[in-house]
């Protein structure tokens, strides 16, 4: 009996795994990339969050500027500013535990100077994108070095007093530039600024590089902030961005960043990403 109750489970546990591999094997299909955002676990160190990110089964991270390398590197921060050996023993530890650091963000510049040793940066360290918010001066520089280094730039909408903070704003910013510049579509930010998250997705049809992905509470009275929840829980509809993301046709990255539970965030992400697992499942 206890033999027989032992294979049940075994065979109940393959058919999950199943599920959930096949889910994921659909969203590959549809060039759909699950990656982290480093800041998530900014309580830790970078190689932690690395480590972190390969717990959790996903194969890319975006590093926020300023992250403490940890490790052999101590209290050296991630950035254009990073040794060659340095980048070149990162991105081996990244490779070591399935990862790949795919950009950095999210950046801003305080001068025009610093914009090609980023790209210079990005480049060197294999990354698709840089997460940012530019300068309104400074495009025609961003965008000639987007044609020199073949390196993307995804830009993020943060709160008010960004200029970014709606879609409309950064579509006048980036009309007729090249198609390597597009959003950085933080949905939790806009949903926090009363916009549609929807609405501010369809806006921004083909213009999306990647997204900081997310679902937050639903909006209560005396608290300031709307936090982060585990995806399906909250307000944000993650079933019909997602909808909306496969009606465009979205080829990119889903960004996690998970802003509560901060010193144990992995089992909420867990669940995040087996709700995404069950959703493209479903819609895909």
């Amino acid at each position: 009996m206890i033999k027989n109750s032992y294979k049940l489970l075994c065979l109940l546990a393959c058919m999950l795994m199943s599920l959930t591999l096949q889910a994921q094997t659909k969203a590959e299909k549809q060039g759909w990339r699950l990656g982290m955002q480093s800041y998530s676990f900014h309580k830790f160190t970078l190689t932690e969050a690395i480590d972190k990110t390969n717990q959790l089964g996903m194969k890319y991270i975006e590093v926020y500027p300023g992250h403490k390398l940890g490790g052999k590197w101590g209290d050296v921060t991630f950035g254009p500013q990073l040794s060659a050996q340095t980048r070149l023993e990162l991105k081996e530890y990244a490779a070591s535990k399935g990862v790949k650091i795919i950009s950095t963000g999210v950046v801003v510049t305080q001068s025009s100077s610093e914009w090609e040793p980023l790209f210079l940066f990005a480049k060197d360290m294999g990354m698709a994108f840089i997460s940012c918010e530019p300068a309104m001066a400074d495009w025609d520089l961003v965008e000639s070095l987007v044609r020199k280094y073949d390196i993307g730039i995804s830009v993020h909408n943060h709160p008010q007093p960004s200029q970014y903070w709606t879609p409309d704003n950064l579509l006048n910013a980036i009309v007729g530039r090249n198609p390597k510049i597009g959003s950085s579509a933080d949905v939790g930010h806009w949903r926090r600024e009363g916009l549609d998250q929807i609405e501010c997705l369809k806006k921004l049809d083909s213009r999306i590089i990647s997204l900081h992905f997310k679902d937050i509470a639903e909006k209560k009275a005396g608290v300031k902030e709307q936090e982060d929840v585990i995806w399906g829980k909250g307000i944000l509809n993650v079933k019909g961005m997602l909808q909306e993301l496969k009606r465009q046709n979205f080829k990119g990255y889903f960004i996690v960043e998970y802003e509560n539970n901060w010193d144990n965030s992995v089992p909420d992400i867990k669940k995040c990403l087996e709700y995404f697992d069950i959703v493209t499942n479903e819609i895909l």
